[in-house]
């Protein structure tokens, strides 16, 4: 169980490192200038790969964090389980619409100021932080 523990500890912190990185993109790609389009070019470019990389980092995450709750039993039945299963369903939803995000972003869709991203990127500081106590502290 061990094994399984540490290895999803190490895909969630890599998924999330993803998630923290990739609407960073986003705020640069709201400040390029009208007339750059090389700059506007590399930075779909390095969006797109982000997130399809932290798509393949969330997969294991979340299939070793479902062997550990039904395969070994861990917080089954505890109220902090639930809380935090909420929490991973925002995550997954935070991810999704990082990547509705990008697909309006390459289409010129997007209407939202670099201002605006910047908030965006706070959220899954807060969600982290929200899963980590759940896990640790274990509050109700």
């Amino acid at each position: 169980m061990l094994w399984v523990k540490a290895f999803h500890i190490v895909f969630i912190a890599s998924w999330f490192a993803g998630l923290f990185y990739l609407p960073r993109i986003y705020v640069n790609l709201a400040m390029v200038p009208a007339g750059s389009s090389a700059e506007r070019e590399r930075l779909l470019l390095m969006a797109a790969k982000l997130l399809r990389f932290t798509t393949l980092l969330a997969v294991p995450a979340l299939g070793l964090g479902l062997w550990l709750w039904l395969g070994y039993g861990i917080g089954r039945g505890a109220g902090w389980m639930h809380a935090k299963l909420a929490v991973v369903l925002l995550v997954i939803g935070y991810h999704h619409a990082c990547a509705v995000l990008l697909r309006k972003l390459r289409a010129g869709a997007s209407r939202h100021s670099h201002r605006w991203f910047r908030w965006f990127n706070e959220a899954p500081v807060l969600l982290l932080v929200a899963a980590v106590v759940l896990v640790v502290v274990k509050p109700f």
